[in-house]
């Protein structure tokens, strides 16, 4: 947690870039969803635009995180479940020294526990958490203008509890898990007339000057695989929708 606290929120100028990057998706009274919040960078960036924010976070630890920083802003929902395809329970699985990549993803955990890069990665013990779907999170809190899933593998699940396109989205593309990136693709492009565009780990600029239909996005991620890095592919609605 202490590394994770100063990676995501001790970096002079990485919040300043945040901000900057969302604010082209995000306004003031806009609502938000956290999908994996993790220990809230991107909570505390919207917030800076005037964003509502649902954090959703079921990991202890990263909630532990959550309340303390963002418990008393009324402004912010912090709701300790995980989000799938349907409402229930599932297992979460931890990796305690490197909490980033917990999933609830059994194959996601064994696709990427073969690369090189998970080599000394360990999840080392498991929780119950409750899950509930985008479409109930909707229900309950409004249509978000913007919704990020970072889940470490699970993006389908989440993907297939939306039934309506939303304005913007994101979710994680991990090269070892290529063909779930493209998969969830597919799911985000039936919902509505989408346009794509990529950004690399963090570093909080897209990859293509333009705006890109699903078969530019999959080449563009071609060009990245071999690369072995990971970033965000970002989706957002047609302006002539």
């Amino acid at each position: 947690m202490a590394r994770s606290l100063a990676m995501y929120h001790g970096i002079p100028g990485r919040h300043r870039r945040i901000v900057a990057f969302y604010g082209r998706f995000l306004g003031p009274g806009d609502v938000a969803f956290d999908v994996g919040a993790h220990v809230g960078s991107r909570v505390r960036a919207w917030r800076k635009l005037g964003v509502r924010v649902v954090a959703l976070e079921p990991q202890p630890d990263c909630l532990t995180v959550l309340r303390l920083l963002f418990g008393r802003d009324d402004d912010v929902v912090i709701a300790p479940v995980a989000v799938g395809a349907a409402a229930g329970t599932a297992r979460l699985g931890l990796s305690s020294a490197t909490p980033t990549v917990s999933s609830m993803s059994p194959e996601w955990i064994g696709t990427v526990g073969t690369d090189r890069g998970f080599a000394r990665v360990r999840w080392d013990r498991s929780v119950e958490v409750p899950v509930t779907t985008l479409d109930a999170l909707i229900a309950a809190h409004g249509e978000p203008a913007f919704v990020k899933i970072d889940v470490e593998g699970f993006e389908l699940d989440v993907l297939h509890g939306l039934s309506r396109p939303v304005r913007a989205l994101s979710f994680e593309y991990l090269p070892p898990a290529h063909d779930a990136a493209l998969a969830a693709l597919d799911l985000v492009d039936a919902l509505g007339p989408y346009r794509y565009n990529y950004s690399p780990v963090e570093t909080m600029t897209l990859a293509s000057e333009g705006w890109l239909d699903a078969d530019g996005l999959r080449a563009l991620l071609d060009r990245f695989r071999p690369l072995g890095r990971s970033g965000d592919v970002y989706a957002r609605l047609s302006p002539d929708r």
